[in-house]
């Protein structure tokens, strides 16, 4: 089962590779951003839970990386998978942490929604 998902994965990779003209660095920072993005706008109060979702996705791609790399017998050093995780996690931990001391719109006292229109209508 772990094979057959690794094989899957592997296809997957070179299917996005030679369709996007990206670099397999360039691929592991549009996803990372891709699920965290994705991750806020379904839970936007826990920001924390989108980079843990980044974070298991990238060990979860670099175990079926490891498990089709031992299946071939052409093991990559761990270097090399450690700036994989790195390249996927780098965008969503900065994000993160600028959120956690960012204020919120309300804090800076800006206006939203309707308090926003009511503005913009007096102006």
């Amino acid at each position: 089962m772990a094979a057959a998902a690794s094989e899957i994965y592997q296809q997957l990779k070179l299917l996005l590779i030679d369709g996007s003209g990206l670099s397999k660095d360039a691929l592991h920072i549009y996803g990372g951003m891709a699920i965290y993005l994705g991750a806020r706008l379904l839970v936007p109060q826990r920001r924390w839970v989108a980079w843990t979702l980044v974070l298991a996705a990238a060990l979860a791609g670099e175990w079926l990386d490891l498990r089709g790399e031992n299946l071939r017998g052409d093991l990559q050093p761990d270097t090399a998978h450690w700036h994989d995780i790195w390249n996927t996690l780098w965008w969503p931990s900065v994000l993160v942490l600028l959120e956690r001391w960012w204020p919120p719109a309300s804090a800076r006292g800006e206006a939203s929604g309707e308090d926003a229109e009511r503005g913009f209508e007096q102006a």
